[in-house]
């Protein structure tokens, strides 16, 4: 049974691509906010932002957590495709602007989307995810591996009685 080596810091490589990719908050709105300097980006109109997690693997399974405080249940979406584990939402900004002045806003709003990838060998219908005191865990149990099937070996004077049950499709006839 041929088996990949699964790579965590690939998807750390991805992400680091993917914000590198995305434009830098124009310098006026950065000075406006108080960000000179700061690593937020922009999507569309949105700011975007990359929450911290942390991949661990036990024997029976993987554990992805990731930091999401303020961020609601209601706003937060994990889908799983292929060996593809999607983590997505949206963490609004909760302060009325016209009744406060902002010296300084550091922490990151807007929407966010983080991709793992996965070894194939994990049972996607029993992943389980719970959000606590803003910190979100992922559990991803692996499957059982495969266990390798004995074929047993017969004799040669056997194989007649193998090529007679054998389809008509199947059956060699010889040729003078």
């Amino acid at each position: 049974m041929l088996r990949t080596q699964w790579d965590p810091f690939e998807d750390l490589r991805s992400a680091d691509d993917e914000l590198r990719q995305m434009n830098q908050i124009s310098p006026a709105l950065a000075h406006a906010l108080g960000l000179h300097g700061q690593r937020q980006r922009v999507v569309g109109s949105a700011m975007a932002w990359a929450p911290a997690l942390d991949i661990s693997e036990r024997k029976d399974a993987y554990l992805v957590s990731v930091e999401l405080p303020g961020v609601k249940l209601d706003d937060l979406q994990i889908t799983m495709e292929d060996s593809l584990l999607t983590i997505q939402g949206e963490r609004h900004f909760g302060h009325d602007s016209s009744e406060q002045h902002f010296h300084r806003v550091e922490r990151s709003y807007g929407g966010f989307r983080r991709s793992i990838t996965l070894p194939a060998h994990v049972m996607a219908d029993a992943i389980e995810a719970t959000l606590d005191d803003g910190v979100l865990q992922i559990l991803v149990p692996k499957a059982e591996d495969a266990k390798p099937k004995r074929i047993q070996v017969r004799p040669a004077s056997q194989a007649e009685a193998i090529e007679a049950t054998a389809p008509a499709s199947a059956r060699t006839v010889p040729t003078s």
